[in-house]
């Protein structure tokens, strides 16, 4: 006997009936892969880290609502902020090359990991300089100063 030659009894096995996903082998690998991006996401999140470059410490990232969750949860380190987007909705942007100067010295320089930026320093005010996709853009950043949206 053939396993295509075998009679499913319904009765004996209801998620044959509803047609569940063990059922459908061809979902297997799409249901395996989004358990696993899901598990990295949130391995991700519980990663984040704040990193330091001389006296600035920053934590960027953002991206995933895991992810976002854990940025809210530290912000209260931080006392400064940038967000990253593009175009008119408002697409997150990351991998925006940041440099930070104050008085024309750069002190720090990094790329983020996502759309958010936390930053924490000597109280001054800094002059950031971020390009993506070889596009500038240039703002200052004070003590609470939070929020600042840079556009591309």
């Amino acid at each position: 006997m053939r396993a295509h030659d075998l009679k499913w009894n319904t009765a004996d096995n209801p998620a044959v009936a509803y047609g569940s996903i063990a059922s459908h082998s061809r979902l297997r690998p799409l249901v395996i892969a989004a358990i696993a991006m899901t598990t990295w996401h949130a391995a991700q999140a519980a990663n984040l880290e704040p990193r330091t470059i001389g006296q600035i410490t920053y934590l960027c990232g953002g991206v995933g609502q895991d992810e976002q969750q854990a940025m809210r949860a530290k912000a209260g380190n931080f006392d400064r902020g940038l967000l990253f987007t593009q175009g008119p909705r408002g697409k997150y942007l990351a991998g925006v090359d940041v440099t930070l100067s104050r008085n024309d010295e750069e002190v720090a320089s990094f790329k983020a990991d996502g759309p958010r930026c936390f930053i924490t320093g000597p109280d001054s005010t800094y002059q950031v300089t971020a390009t993506y996709n070889g596009v500038q853009r240039r703002t200052t950043l004070a003590r609470g100063q939070r929020n600042v949206h840079l556009r591309w």
